[in-house]
């Protein structure tokens, strides 16, 4: 029977927040009126590549609860959480954990590429932020927009705009629009006074719409 401890991680935020936090509050009136509501709540980052995509993949099309509970339930079925473990566990233990045949697809593959290396995690610190997503976007499963919250959430990226994200076009229309629709090119203009934080700036826009920071 597996082991139903969790495994304990660490938890690393980017050493770039104040300087990022000073420059939005300088450029931008509501960052400057958002920044200060969130004390000293940061983004924060898990610290291991392979868990992170995981962990995405499995909540893909579903609630945040129901995501953490199937999550609970498979992160337990390797010793360890590592490509090679994932790659030994049975079809039916993970379908047992509540993922859908699709998503048992999309974690195999996903290992597959660790375990093969076929993505260069040892490389990604010093590649641009799109070759990157290029490479994450190989892997069955995972689209533009996990790639891009791949960046913000665990390597930390501090320029990227997520434009596929809901709750950030939400929040620059309730933000900046009163509430009227917004277009991707209306998103772009306002994160002209963002760069080179836009990372910051949306993370601080979800909080407007939900207080409770997300990590992966």
């Amino acid at each position: 029977m597996p082991s139903s401890k969790k495994t304990t991680v660490d938890i690393f935020t980017p050493d770039y927040w104040e300087e990022a936090c000073k420059h939005l509050s300088r450029k931008d009136r509501v960052m400057k009126r958002l920044i200060p509501q969130f004390g000293d709540v940061r983004l924060e980052s898990r610290g291991d590549a392979f868990t992170t995509l995981a962990r995405s993949i499995v909540g893909q099309q579903i609630s945040v609860k129901a995501a953490q509970t199937v999550w609970d339930k498979f992160e337990v079925l390797p010793r360890r959480m590592t490509p090679s473990n994932v790659l030994k566990l049975k079809v039916d233990d993970m379908r047992a954990c509540g993922l859908s045949a699709r998503k048992v697809e999309y974690l195999v593959d996903l290992a597959i590429h660790f375990d093969t290396q076929a993505v260069h995690v040892d490389a990604w610190k010093d590649m641009a932020d799109e070759l990157i997503i290029e490479e994450l976007v190989a892997i069955r499963g995972i689209g533009r927009w996990t790639a891009e919250m791949f960046l913000i959430f665990h390597l930390m990226r501090p320029n990227v705009l997520p434009l596929d994200d809901v709750g950030l076009i939400s929040g620059i229309s309730h933000n900046y629009f009163s509430g009227d629709p917004v277009s991707r090119s209306d998103a772009r203009e306002v994160a002209v006074a963002w760069a080179p934080y836009c990372s910051v700036a949306t993370w601080y826009i979800w909080r407007s719409l939900d207080p409770a920071p997300v990590a992966y």
